[in-house]
């Protein structure tokens, strides 16, 4: 296809690996693992030097890592939507993706309910503490990029009309780039809350 041929004779720098809103990116990341990574450690400190137990999960965090790999499956269909011209297939993925992420949203308050008629608040102990602080700055992430998110969809519904619009706007770059890195990001969220799920649950069969 014309688009598609277009994509490959004229590679542009916003599809080399080092373009500075990748490297960008990748510096927000690096620190967003580094900031997970000493929360996890400082549980695990204060559960050791403490004698504070583990604090059992919502089931409801395992639900919300099905809808967070199927959000990210999502943004994969749309991305190869998008490299194969596919107007509609691209649109709808957009709006799964936009749809399950409020879902996550939506859960995860439900979880934090479930934790309080337990009886487990922020300030019940201080491995309630983490989890409830941890759970919400990887959800505050989610939130954050539910913008943008939502003005790739809104963007890709008001522009892409007709044949014209639709060839402008599969053949602009600057949206090849900003797609990719979306993606990247929203892979990360799937990832980290992979491994918060999974640092909790096996901490419940750690005694401290």
């Amino acid at each position: 296809m014309l688009m598609t041929d277009l994509r490959t004779e004229n590679p542009s720098t916003e599809e080399l690996m080092f373009h500075p809103k990748q490297v960008m990116l990748y510096i927000l990341l690096m620190g967003l693992t580094m900031l997970f990574l000493s929360l996890t450690i400082g549980y695990m400190y204060a559960r050791f030097t403490m004698k504070v137990p583990a604090v059992q999960v919502p089931p409801l965090f395992f639900v919300n890592t099905a809808v967070l790999l199927t959000s990210s499956y999502a943004m994969i269909r749309a991305k190869r939507c998008y490299l194969q011209d596919d107007t509609r297939g691209y649109q709808q993925n957009l709006q799964y993706t936009l749809l399950l992420s409020l879902a996550f949203i939506v859960l995860q308050a439900v979880a934090w309910y479930m934790l309080l008629q337990k009886n487990i608040a922020l300030n019940t102990s201080t491995t309630a503490g983490y989890l409830y602080v941890i759970s919400f700055l990887h959800l505050a992430h989610v939130v954050a990029g539910l913008p943008f998110l939502y003005l790739f969809y809104r963007t890709a519904k008001k522009r892409m009309v007709d044949p014209v619009t639709v060839l402008v706007y599969f053949s602009d770059p600057e949206k090849r780039l900003r797609l990719r890195l979306l993606t990247l990001y929203w892979h990360f969220l799937d990832i980290l809350w992979i491994y918060l799920v999974v640092f909790f649950t096996l901490n419940l069969l750690v005694r401290g």
